[in-house]
């Protein structure tokens, strides 16, 4: 059965299901590649192409592909692949149902949205040759204080976001977190000491060292 990922590394969405892929030991590196990592040309329009637009419709990457089916936006993915292959790998959904559901939410309502504008201009944007807007950051970087506050608060109480096991939830906060790790705005983590000891057990694990090591940043 052909498992394809449909994206590009420098894309934090992308990284998103890559580490999901690697901590399930579905390894690209691996001998017999388990998953092919397929690179889709955005300056040429490859997002845009007929055969890419029957895969997402919204000429959006990743797209992943498992045999005959095939699932888009990055957090479908992940969540597809921890359910899917479920007892492959890490149990990414194993914490209580209440608390992994409830940050999953918060990952994608409060952190993200901020916390990406800034690594997209911080990070994203010199790779594709655009130019970083500083107003931006400073806007962006008051808002995800805010938020991230209420993390320290709840990681000096818990190991991981949905309890003492790392989950899911954790996982999808990591590809932001990462670009951010390389530019001069990490002071956003490290400020905060429960949430640096959080980010520096969480990027210790082997599928995401395997994972980063492939990442443009």
């Amino acid at each position: 059965m052909a498992i394809k990922l449909h994206g590009q590394p420098w894309s934090n969405n992308t990284v998103r299901a890559m580490a999901v892929l690697n901590e399930k030991g579905l390894d690209h590196f691996a001998p017999g590649l388990d998953y092919e990592l397929c690179p889709v040309d955005l300056r040429s329009g490859g997002h845009k192409r007929p055969e890419f637009l029957d895969l997402n419709p919204f000429g959006q990457i990743p797209v992943f592909q498992d045999g005959d089916g095939s699932v888009f936006e990055s957090r479908a993915i992940t969540r597809y692949v921890a359910t899917r292959y479920k007892e492959t790998g890490t149990d990414l959904l194993s914490a209580s149902s209440a608390a992994l559901e409830t940050w999953l939410q918060v990952e994608g309502s409060q952190f993200n949205p901020p916390m990406f504008r800034i690594i997209f201009e911080l990070g994203i944007k010199p790779l594709i040759g655009m130019s970083t807007n500083m107003s931006v950051v400073e806007n962006e970087s008051d808002k995800i204080g805010t938020v991230l506050d209420v993390y320290e608060a709840h990681l000096a109480k818990n190991k991981y976001l949905a309890g003492d096991e790392f989950t899911l939830a954790d996982l999808n906060h990591m590809p932001e977190i990462y670009i951010l790790s390389k530019s001069a705005k990490f002071d956003l983590i490290d400020s905060r000491p429960h949430l640096k000891a959080w980010w520096e057990d969480i990027s210790a694990r082997p599928a995401w060292e395997k994972t980063a090591v492939s990442l443009p940043f």
